[in-house]
């Protein structure tokens, strides 16, 4: 008896990211898997009657999208309706911003707290003309005075709150920060309302937690907008006791179990990975083994559509706080520094090296995040050294971001098999504002793609939404131009890879990070049929075009998820 496809698909440009990346026009999928790729005559004879027949017309058939940086819980949270959304160009100023906080007082029962997110100084005209004015309490309090405001930046390591916030958290003059925090002060001493870093921990201590309806709710609403998006994949990197503060918990131990549950139920519709988080941004290296020790990894889910693949580690902190640790100064002075414990910095990369090779010894993926040069030459260095003591194969350790990655890091890095995980929509974002902190020169060659590949680093790229919009296609055309969202400049030609390979960042590369390389993230017969239709041919069309090529269909182990060609 004959066995007919579930789906077939013909007529198209089927880009299979294959080795060679060889481009085909048809392609079947049985049971959930691809059972045939090539041109009609391979597809058609799988054509029976109860078989969805796919007429692309020309679009683009591709593997689907695996985003290896997203914070799926944030991201629900930090998104309408759930939460304001500040972003550019949601807002223009720091007026705008108030508004939308009046408008949200005048929505809510008193007493109850605002949040929103996406504010970027680098978007706002009252910063922009002058580059010392922040975001302040004093901005919040006019239309806010008895509703707590907490408002997290675009980058998750910069925290706005007005006065009644900082009542309830019991911050005022003679507040200490956590070590690797600020509390930003105005001239007299007083708290201006703006919170850096570690200090942000202040803010999520008085914040109520997430409720698991909370949780639930964020992530159905990121599966949501992952599906639109042909998003079938993504690394959720840090889950566990070190997120219980970060973002009112998003990040924490129960939202794994929220994840189980949604699997079990059948709406996990997105494949996804974890990074254990044993402690937050700040820690030592005897809290971090000791808690990571205590985890339970243990649960029965599947794990092609649910894993634990690593631990998540916090060495720096980012550029526009000038918290990622550097060689040379930032503009006006200082270099950062490493933001575990330690007095000096001999002694903060003794802990981060013994958190690393705690790790590594114990067998997990390492995921590091590291944004500065010369914290990213201490991983990378820390990476090879627990390699040495404790030989792995695959070990499969990548720094998250990368942003200054050196010619050194990536020779160690390639040697040993490690990747990086760059983040081109973040690229997008900041280029223009970055120019202030590290000059121009640095500012051009953050996330040095065209270096690193041709260096034998393994690179995949994800949005860290909700930093970021997880919207790969600009993510791509990004990559291909080097463009800045503000002015259109172009930021680092020499960093410009080329369609194919920015491509493969976010399929089979991607896979790769996941351990999943061997049965995801192409589109071969036997791989798992994760899919996403373009309508238009991706691979002549304008790069500048790219991010408005529209999502019409996304498959997921054989199930549509999205389905604009039946809307």
């Amino acid at each position: 008896m004959a066995t007919y496809a579930d789906l077939v698909f013909l007529d198209g440009r089927v880009v299979t990211v294959d080795a060679e990346f060889t481009v085909a026009s048809a392609l079947a999928v049985t049971g959930g898997i691809i059972s045939a790729v090539g041109g009609r005559d391979d597809v058609e004879p799988l054509v029976g009657p109860d078989t969805r027949v796919v007429d692309l017309r020309g679009a683009t058939l591709l593997p689907g999208i695996n985003d290896s940086h997203l914070h799926g819980c944030a991201f629900g949270m930090a998104t309408p309706p759930l939460s304001l959304d500040l972003g550019h160009p949601a807002v223009s100023s720091l007026a705008d911003v108030a508004g939308a906080v009046r408008e949200a007082v005048a929505r809510v029962p008193g007493g109850q707290w605002i949040t929103g997110h996406g504010w970027d100084t680098g978007y706002l005209d009252e910063c922009l003309a002058d580059p010392s004015r922040l975001p302040s309490r004093h901005d919040l309090d006019a239309v806010s005075p008895d509703h707590p405001v907490v408002l997290y930046s675009f980058s998750g390591h910069a925290t706005w709150v007005n006065s009644k916030a900082l009542e309830l958290m019991g911050v005022d003059r003679d507040t200490v920060a956590p070590p690797g925090g600020a509390i930003v002060a105005d001239a007299s001493g007083e708290p201006t309302g703006l919170l850096q870093e570690g200090a942000q921990d202040l803010v999520q201590n008085a914040l109520p937690p997430l409720s698991r309806q909370e949780r639930t709710d964020a992530i159905r609403s990121t599966l949501a907008t992952l599906a639109r998006l042909g998003i079938t994949s993504y690394t959720e990197p840090g889950l566990g006791p070190g997120g219980d503060g970060l973002m009112r918990g998003a990040l924490g131990a129960q939202t794994l179990d929220v994840y189980r549950r949604l699997l079990a139920d059948g709406e996990l519709t997105a494949r996804v990975g974890v990074l254990l988080l044993p402690t937050g941004m700040t820690s030592t290296a005897e809290e971090f083994a000791r808690t990571l020790d205590a985890l339970d990894e243990s649960g029965d889910a599947d794990p092609r559509r649910l894993a634990i693949h690593g631990v998540k580690v916090f060495a720096d902190g980012i550029i526009p706080n000038k918290t990622a640790w550097m060689h040379e100064p930032y503009v006006g002075g200082g270099c950062g520094s490493l933001c575990v414990g330690g007095e000096t910095d001999a002694e903060r990369i003794s802990e981060i090296g013994a958190m690393i090779r705690h790790a590594h010894a114990a067998g997990h993926q390492l995921g590091v995040h590291v944004t500065g040069d010369r914290a990213i030459d201490t991983v990378a260095d820390a990476f090879a050294a627990a390699m040495a003591e404790h030989p792995r194969p695959d070990a499969r350790h990548y720094v998250i971001h990368g942003d200054f990655l050196t010619a050194r890091s990536m020779k160690v890095l390639a040697a040993h098999g490690f990747g990086v995980n760059m983040n081109p929509t973040i690229k997008w974002t900041v280029a223009d504002m970055e120019e202030e902190f590290v000059g121009v020169e640095r500012a051009a060659y953050a996330w040095p793609y065209r270096d690193a590949l041709d260096a034998g680093v393994r690179v995949a790229s994800g949005s860290d939404a909700p930093v970021t919009s997880p919207d790969w296609r600009q993510g791509v055309a990004t990559m291909v131009l080097r463009e800045s969202k503000a002015a259109g400049r172009v930021s680092g030609p020499e960093q410009r890879i080329a369609l194919a390979e920015a491509l493969r960042t976010y399929t089979i590369d991607a896979a790769w990070q996941d351990f999943a390389d061997d049965w995801k993230g192409s589109l071969e017969p036997g791989k798992a049929a994760d899919l996403c239709v373009l309508d238009g041919d991706l691979l002549t069309a304008d790069p500048h075009d790219i991010p408005e090529m529209p999502v019409v269909l996304t498959v997921v182990d054989g199930q549509v998820v999205h389905d604009a060609l039946r809307d």
